[in-house]
């Protein structure tokens, strides 16, 4: 909610095979398909790097590309130091998918990844994924599966996050970084193991909410038969902003959200509270220099009793009013929050970085609502994404603090719950997610 948690940014990739490929089924008599073709590697790359060339509306800030908020249509870098969509200005639409890897060859996963960042840069660039959605050989399924056709960028980000659990595969267990722990079980979590965890992420942001479905089918459909989704989540009604020019969001509970958010030009906090700094690391894990650690929580809302909880009570849960957003006995939003004014278990009171040795994180979250539970009650709550610097210092000892005794923990329970640890960011087109993870042995 507010203050500080709320509810509780070289290679080509192509063996040599596919000219190869094209000419024995040219030779047979066949024809050749698209992808012996085209391949995703070579001339994949040069699509990648016209689409990260496209004409599109943008601002720059050091050497990331920051878009105004108010460019819904625009296009966001997708090159850059750090991975967009962390603090980049935070999109209305989420799809956000966890996935399990199902492939044992390492050689076949690192490929992937390059194939992944290869449709990323193009989808984010607003242009279609490989060959395109039609137009190809009518015996082979189209690269792209349409759905955003003639739809623009819409600020799509893409942003990548790596699980404990890929760290027990590929031979990477040294590369572990110590700050991705496993995170530990806090009192009154209720969690569904089906939507929980996840060898990896990815987050895709958008203006528009087919633009990041779009997205994330097509990275799906790129990865079969090596990875599988575990569990996604739609979100809607971003619940965090990056922006503070802009007005705040409102939760599904009604009050403001993230009024002391990081903002994403706060280049000094998100170097504090953010990004990894090489210090931080061993020579083992220094590939994290530059990425971040998210934690993604799924926060159900007990909705209905809340809606019968009277108004002052509410305020008294949060330590804000309803309307202005005003901290208890302050006049405006902004205002510097009095703490002791606020009852003992107050939710501003608890997350507040004051009341844990200065523990920060930025947030993105989303509201989500998924139909009913068969009880009649809605199936809705908060989808809570937090990054950090480290999460031994960042989430885990904000939340050991409100699960004890935040008034809101009657009417919310969280219920799904996942860690990644997120790389830099692609700098260029010869870059590929994951590189800096793999590059020793890749």
């Amino acid at each position: 909610m507010t203050d500080t948690p709320d509810l509780t940014n070289p290679t080509d990739g192509t063996d040599g095979t596919a000219g190869a490929d094209a000419v024995r089924a040219t030779a047979e008599g066949s024809a050749p398909s698209r992808r012996s073709l085209i391949g995703w590697g070579g001339a994949g790359l040069a699509l990648g790097a016209a689409a990260a060339g496209g004409a599109v509306a943008m601002t720059r800030t050091g050497n990331d590309v920051q878009p105004a908020a108010a460019e819904a249509g625009a296009a966001i870098a997708f090159h850059g130091t750090h991975q967009a969509g962390i603090a980049s200005a935070v999109q209305d639409r989420l799809h956000f998918a966890a996935f399990d890897v199902k492939t044992d060859d390492r050689a076949a996963f690192v490929q992937l990844l390059k194939e992944w960042t290869l449709a990323a840069a193009r989808m984010t660039a607003g242009h279609a994924v490989g060959e395109g959605a039609y137009g190809g050989l009518a015996e082979a399924p189209p690269d792209d599966t349409g759905e955003a056709l003639g739809l623009k960028p819409s600020r799509l980000t893409l942003t990548i996050g790596f699980g404990p659990s890929l760290f027990d595969r590929f031979g990477l267990a040294d590369r572990r970084p110590d700050a991705l722990v496993d995170l530990p079980t806090f009192s009154g979590d209720n969690l569904d193991k089906a939507r929980s965890n996840g060898d990896l992420c990815i987050q895709a942001c958008a203006d528009d909410p087919q633009v990041a479905v779009h997205a994330i089918r097509n990275l799906a459909r790129i990865g079969f038969g090596k990875v599988a989704i575990r569990w996604s989540q739609l979100g809607f009604g971003k619940t965090s902003s990056t922006t503070p020019d802009a007005q705040t969001p409102r939760n599904l509970m009604g009050f403001k959200d993230g009024t002391r958010n990081i903002a994403g030009t706060e280049t000094e906090r998100l170097k504090k509270f953010v990004w990894v700094d090489g210090k931080d690391l061993d020579e083992n894990s220094a590939w994290m220099t530059g990425g971040s650690y998210l934690v993604a929580r799924r926060i159900r809302m007990n909705i209905e009793t809340w809606d019968r909880t009277p108004l002052q009570e509410q305020e008294d849960i949060f330590g804000r009013d309803k309307g202005e957003g005003a901290p208890v006995g302050k006049a405006k939003e902004r205002d510097k929050p009095f703490l002791k004014a606020m009852k003992p278990d107050a939710h501003v009171r608890l997350a507040h970085p004051d009341t844990n040795d200065g523990a920060t994180i930025l947030r993105r979250g989303y509201s989500f609502t998924d139909g009913t539970d068969g009880l009649g009650r809605l199936e809705a709550g908060l989808f809570f994404l937090a990054y950090q610097r480290d999460v031994r210092k960042g989430f885990i000892p904000v939340q050991r603090n409100l699960s004890r005794s935040d008034a809101l923990n009657e009417y919310i329970q969280h219920v799904g719950s996942a860690v990644f640890a997120v790389p830099p960011g692609v700098r260029d087109k010869d870059d590929w997610w994951g590189r800096t993870l793999f590059s020793k042995e890749a």
